[in-house]
This record gives C-alpha cells, sequence and structure tokens, in this order.
C-alpha cells in the first residue's frame, strides 16, 4: 500500500519543484530492470532514465558524430530489448528508413562511391547495424533532432561503417563513378575560368524593360552574343538588331544565316558555342537554368560563355544559386533590380463563364489545343470579333505571321486565343489576359498551373510604348478568380538546383567501360554511378532514352552518331514523326542520303485533320533541316528544299488558322486516329499501352475550375463576389 501511494506522489511530483526531493527518497520505486552497461553512459543517468524521457523541457546534450561511431564500432550487438525500449527501437528503425529514402542522402553517398541505385542496399545494410548498437542515451540525443539534422549525422556514421564493411566494393565502384564525374562543372571551361568576366543579373517581372536594357549593351557592344530559349525570339532579336544596322547572324537548330562582316549572333541556347570570345554576352529568361529538362544549356552558358560581360535576364528564382555560381567560378556579380513600369490590375468581375463579354485586345488562355479552337469558334460565332492563334505547335514563322496580325490595328483580328507558349518570345499588345482555365493536363492526370506560370503569363498584358500601356488580367470562371490572386500574391519560389547533363565526351568516355551496353542502358548507367555537387541536378532523359530505345534496331550507328539522333527535335508521341526520325536513321546507317519522302499539301486545310498533318509535316521538315546541321551535308543533301517546303508549310498553317471554323476532333476521334497512324506506320518502335494512351488523350475534356476544387480543401469558404474591389497585383 506505501509503495501505491509513493508512486502516485512520484507521477505527480515530476513537473513540481519537489521531484528532487521526493524521487531520492523511494529510489526502489522508480529503478529500471537491471540493463548492460553501455561503455559511456553515467550511472546518474541510467537511475533517471524513465523519468527523463519523459520531461520535454530537459535538453540533451549534442551528440558527436565520431563518439558516436566509437560507440558503434566497439559496442557488442544486443537485442532490441536488452538495450533500447521498443517503442525507441521502433524510432530509430523509423529514423533510418527515412534515412534511405532521403534523396540528399543518396547524392551525399555518391562521394563514397556509392551509386544512387545501390544506396537503398547500403543504408539497409546499415540499418540492421545501428539500432543493437546504440546505447539509449545515444538514441534519445538522435531522435531529439529534427529530421535533417539526424540524417545529417547519421551520414558520417554511414560513412564508417560503409568504409569499415564495404571497402572492396567501394575500390570497384570508384574506377566507374569517376568516369562519372559531374562534380565542379565550373572546372571544365579552363579558358572561362581564365578571365574575370562581369555577371550583370537583370532581374525583375515580364514588362521591366530587363531584356530591353541587356540588349541595348549588347547592340553598342564590339561583339557579342545572345541565347533565345526559344528561335521565335532569337528571330525577333534577328530582325531587330539588323534593322539597326548592327551585322548579326542568326543560329538555330534549324536555320543558319550568316551575314558578311556580321561580330553579333544571335542564337537558341543550345546552339551556343563556348569557343568563341565576345565583348558583351546576353541569355534571356536565366530562371530556366532549374528547368528539369533543358537547364543544362543555360548552366552551361553560364559556366562556360567566353565573354567579358555577361547579361542574366529573368526573375529572382535562381539568384541566390548564380551568386554562389559566381562565387566558384571567381566573376564579380550586379544586381540591377526592375519593377514593372506599370502594375498588373486584377478585374474582380470575371467574364462570368460567357464570352459574349470578350472585349479587342484580349487574350485568351487555354492550357490544351481543343480548347483553343473551342474558344475560338465560340468567339467568332456569337460576337463580331475575329480571332489569332498561337500554340506550341505551330512553326515560329506561323506565330510571328499571327502575333503580327494581331498587334496590327487596321484590321478585324482584335482577339488572340493562345496556350502557354503566349507566356515568352513574342512582343504582343495585349489589353487583358483571361485564363479560360486554370489547370492543365500534365501527361497523367489535371493539375493546376503553377503559380510561376500564371505570373509569366499573366504578365504579358500591358505593354509600354503600345495602344495598351496598362496590364489587366481575370479569368474565364468566377471561381477560378481566387487562385489566380492567390497566384500572383506569391512570392518567386526560390529554385535549389539547376541543371546539368554530360557532353558527348563524358558519355563516351564512360561507354568505355561497358562496350556491350545499349545506349539507352549506358544512359540509365551514368545516372546511377554519376557524382555531382548539391547545386546541381542532372536533367531528365525521357525522350531522349524513348528515341534511343526506338534505334536500339537500327545497326551500324556509332555512340556519336546514336547521341545526336536522340537529340533532335522530335515529338514523341507523334507516330509519324517518330516513323520519319526511324527511317532517317536507318538511311544514315546504311550510308545512303537521306531523303525527304513527304510531298507538298496540295492547299490549306479544310478540317482538324488536315491541320494536324501540316503540323506533322512541318515538324518532319524541322527535323530534317536540325540532323542536316548536325551531321556531314552530304548525308542529307535536301535542307534547301526542306526548307522551302517548310516555309510553304507555314503560311499554308497560317491561312488554315484564318479560316479555322471547324470544330476540334473529339477525344475518341483523336484516339482512333493514333490508332490507324500507329498501324500504317508499323516500322516505328513498338509502343507500349501505355505510351499510346497518353498518345490519344491530347484531346481531353476540361475539368473545370481545378484550382478553386483545391483552394475548398484548403480554405472551406466562399468564392468571392463579383461586386469586389480590383485588385494591383
Amino acid at each position: 500500500m506505501a509503495a501505491t501511494i509513493a508512486a502516485v506522489l512520484i507521477r505527480r511530483s515530476t513537473s513540481s519543484p519537489y521531484r528532487r526531493l521526493l524521487l531520492p527518497i523511494f529510489p526502489h520505486l522508480q529503478r529500471p530492470a537491471p540493463q548492460p552497461t553501455s561503455p559511456w553512459i553515467p550511472p546518474h543517468h541510467r537511475f533517471f532514465s524513465s523519468d527523463a524521457t519523459a520531461d520535454p523541457d530537459r535538453k540533451l546534450p549534442p551528440l558527436d558524430p565520431k563518439q558516436l561511431w566509437h560507440e558503434l564500432s566497439t559496442a557488442e550487438p544486443a537485442t532490441g530489448s536488452s538495450r533500447l525500449p521498443k517503442a525507441t527501437w521502433d524510432d530509430v528503425v523509423a529514423l533510418t528508413r527515412g534515412f534511405a529514402k532521403d534523396p540528399a542522402m543518396a547524392d551525399q553517398a555518391l562521394a563514397l562511391y556509392i551509386p544512387a541505385s545501390a544506396f537503398p542496399t547500403y543504408a539497409r545494410h546499415f540499418r540492421h547495424f545501428l539500432p543493437p548498437r546504440l546505447s539509449q542515451e545515444s538514441a534519445e540525443r538522435l531522435l531529439s533532432l529534427p529530421a535533417e539534422d539526424a540524417h545529417a549525422l547519421l551520414l558520417q556514421a554511414f560513412a564508417d561503417y560503409c568504409v569499415n564493411n564495404h571497402a572492396d566494393e567501394l575500390r570497384q565502384n570508384k574506377s566507374v563513378m569517376a568516369a562519372a564525374d559531374l562534380t565542379a562543372p565550373h572546372t571544365w571551361y579552363p579558358f572561362a575560368r581564365a578571365m574575370r568576366r562581369r555577371v550583370v543579373y537583370h532581374c525583375g517581372p515580364t514588362n521591366s524593360g530587363k531584356t530591353h536594357n541587356a540588349l541595348a549593351r549588347f547592340s553598342t557592344a564590339k561583339s557579342g552574343v545572345y541565347c533565345s530559349p526559344l528561335r521565335l525570339l532569337a528571330m525577333e532579336v534577328f530582325d531587330k538588331v539588323n534593322a539597326l544596322g548592327v551585322y548579326c547572324t542568326l543560329r538555330t537548330g534549324q536555320e543558319i544565316k550568316e551575314v558578311p562582316f556580321a561580330n553579333h549572333v544571335t542564337c537558341t541556347i543550345e546552339m551556343l558555342s563556348t569557343e568563341e570570345l565576345y565583348e558583351v554576352a546576353v541569355a534571356d529568361e536565366i530562371q530556366m537554368m532549374a528547368d528539369p529538362t533543358r537547364g543544362y544549356a543555360w548552366t552551361r552558358a553560364v559556366l562556360g560563355l567566353k565573354a567579358d560581360e555577361i547579361h542574366l535576364c529573368g526573375d529572382p528564382s535562381v539568384l541566390k544559386i548564380v551568386r554562389k555560381v559566381c562565387a566558384d567560378t571567381g566573376d564579380d556579380l550586379e544586381v540591377h533590380q526592375y519593377e514593372r513600369f506599370k502594375p498588373l490590375v486584377v478585374e474582380a468581375k470575371s467574364l462570368l463563364g460567357d464570352l459574349k463579354n470578350v472585349r479587342a485586345g484580349d487574350c485568351i488562355v487555354a492550357f490544351s489545343r481543343r480548347e483553343i479552337f473551342e474558344v475560338k469558334l465560340a468567339i467568332e460565332k456569337f460576337t463580331k470579333h475575329k480571332c489569332c492563334v498561337i500554340y506550341g505547335a505551330l512553326p515560329p514563322e506561323t506565330r510571328r505571321q499571327q502575333a503580327k496580325l494581331f498587334n496590327e490595328q487596321d484590321n478585324e483580328y482584335d482577339v488572340l486565343v493562345a496556350s502557354d507558349a503566349v507566356g515568352m518570345g513574342l512582343n504582343l499588345n495585349i489589353r487583358r489576359v483571361v485564363f479560360y482555365s486554370l489547370s492543365k493536363y500534365n501527361g497523367d492526370r489535371m493539375v493546376p498551373v503553377a503559380a510561376s506560370q500564371v505570373k509569366q503569363i499573366a504578365g504579358r498584358a500591358g505593354r509600354r510604348g503600345s495602344v495598351y500601356p496598362d496590364g489587366l488580367t481575370t479569368t474565364f470562371l468566377l471561381d477560378d478568380l481566387e487562385y489566380l490572386i492567390e497566384c500572383l500574391q506569391q512570392p518567386f519560389e526560390e529554385a535549389k538546383k539547376i541543371g546539368l547533363f554530360p557532353c558527348f565526351e563524358q558519355v563516351q568516355m564512360f561507354a568505355s567501360q561497358f562496350p556491350d551496353l545499349t545506349f539507352t542502358d549506358l544512359l540509365d548507367k551514368f545516372r546511377d554511378n554519376c557524382r555531382i555537387d548539391k547545386t546541381y541536378f542532372m536533367c531528365q532523359q525521357d525522350s531522349i532514352k524513348k528515341v534511343a530505345n526506338m534505334l536500339e534496331r537500327v545497326q551500324g550507328l556509332s555512340l556519336k552518331d546514336r547521341y545526336n539522333f536522340c537529340f533532335a527535335p522530335v515529338n514523341i508521341r507523334d507516330p509519324k514523326a517518330m516513323y520519319h526520325l526511324l527511317r532517317f536513321a536507318t538511311h544514315y546507317s546504311q550510308s545512303r542520303r537521306v531523303s525527304i519522302a513527304m510531298g507538298m499539301p496540295k492547299g490549306s486545310a479544310t478540317n482538324d485533320t488536315e491541320l494536324l498533318d501540316l503540323e506533322t509535316k512541318h515538324q518532319v521538315l524541322s527535323m530534317y533541316l536540325w540532323l542536316s546541321h548536325h551531321f556531314e551535308e552530304d548525308n542529307f543533301p535536301h535542307a534547301q528544299k526542306a526548307e522551302e517546303m517548310a516555309v510553304n508549310i507555314a503560311d499554308l498553317l497560317g491561312k488554315s488558322l484564318a479560316k479555322a471554323s471547324w470544330k476540334p476532333e473529339s477525344r475518341q476521334q483523336t484516339r482512333q486516329r493514333r490508332e490507324e497512324n500507329e498501324e500504317s506506320d508499323n516500322n516505328v518502335e513498338n509502343m507500349s499501352d501505355d505510351d499510346a494512351k497518353s498518345v490519344s488523350e491530347v484531346g481531353y475534356e476540361r475539368l473545370r475550375s481545378l484550382p478553386k476544387k483545391n483552394s475548398r480543401k484548403r480554405h472551406d469558404r466562399p468564392s468571392q463576389h463579383s461586386s469586389s474591389l480590383n485588385l494591383v497585383a
């Protein structure tokens, strides 16, 4: 009875100032069962072990990594019940499981010559090694840390464990991973490192004059290069600079226009030469360094450009990383901040779901080709407005023609219907950007449009010096308005890493160790074994692997040939385009002259199927031109003919869009047409059912107000009324 009363008193007094007085009176009630003595746990800690863990205010001393490894390496393994309580044991196991799934830890383990694919296996061995040897005090210290700090502490013990228990395997991995070493990429460009470059970061939103100022410096320099994210923008700057009397050459993957005596070059970012010396270089849309697919091209430009001045134009999302890169390269960085000439105003009254509320100067933004034509058809049917159309599958020449038609004030085309392709690369006189929807298909499902993309597109409204200097934006549906405001109010999300991709020489050196691997397996092996700094990530290669899989059946291609063919601009979801690429590669491997083997259409399109066929034909011609610039001219002798055909088809596309009054293909019609193409093009690589399904879902039904649906999950509140005041973003 006395023992029971004493236990109650102890429980009530654990948080009181009398705790120190009561506990020594009944030591036999609180002492746990005898346990094996840990090498360096103080006896007084064992005495209060059960009570200390219940005290949330107790601060544990920091755990030293060397001390932790000494404990693990000298302790005899024991069962969980004899060293750690079950709850603590389970928590430690859960922590080590999280450690094994942490991508940052996998990246750091590359320094130990542990491939990313093998890291889970090594981590599993470490999980079996750690808990039986861990003392209770060390476990408490470890579990008291935030997950990120605990993982960093475990990493050091993990390194010691691997060195002591898997040394032979690490030595075998070292030779393989040394050939796939992507660390310190700034050292790949010794001539650029011999220069002390002046880097100017023009940081600001759209319509703030940042690119204009950079191009002004570019035009006055003795020599310069302008790097564009799009062919369309490179062509526009090429025309503008030459019109100012500055001789300038154009270089894109599909066309090269050499201008005599030119010291200036405009090019797409992938076509940049790091061998030439310039006074001034301009890299536009620098935030694309963080793009998961193309980011490596901007990283290569920043690291490798041989220029006295480098002007970077973009939003602030990669500014912090650029600072670090400049610290690594030893370059001087200047940051020029910009604001919009006039603020972007959100109209609180949406179109209320009625396209009759469209006005002159509006740009209706939809995120599918089918929606674009549905909107165009409805506006021209129920209003007096005529629509121009811009979307990604159109050739640059057609997009420029449609933009010119919209910008001119002396014609009937006063409304633009466009996809997210309108976000960059065109100067447009837009009065108001109207989002027809704020959800898009990501290849798998419908998702809300990213806030950064919403800000980029909405910022196209209003342009200094145009008839619409003030920018407005709103939505087609009232339910989407709240999400639009939320996106515009969000600050730019800071990029954590920037992209890298191995050049051919690096792939070639790695391939010498695996002569029997296919190119697809070689890329997978390289990704698993590459070592990379924490500032960088390796860009995605899904489309490259898709083409590589198709070309495995083609014999006679060298490693460099396969590398070049895999980078050809092809729509991997279009079976006809893939068939032509396979045919080009097959003829090339047989040392035959590669023919176009495609006739000119008889006229402009009269329905959606014919319009899609025109788009595909132009993509095939564009691919032929790209290959002609990346292989010997004798292998692709019809480049001039392909260029003429491409110009004619672009003109036909423009005429087709002007008179397009048909309904776009339904989902079922699109599926049937794709299946027919796959059957007729049976020479193409055998596609999986999942690939065919993804191709067939180009024309999907719009999910109405997906952002609003997600917003209601976050905020249980009604949408705004149309009578709300206008908001300034």
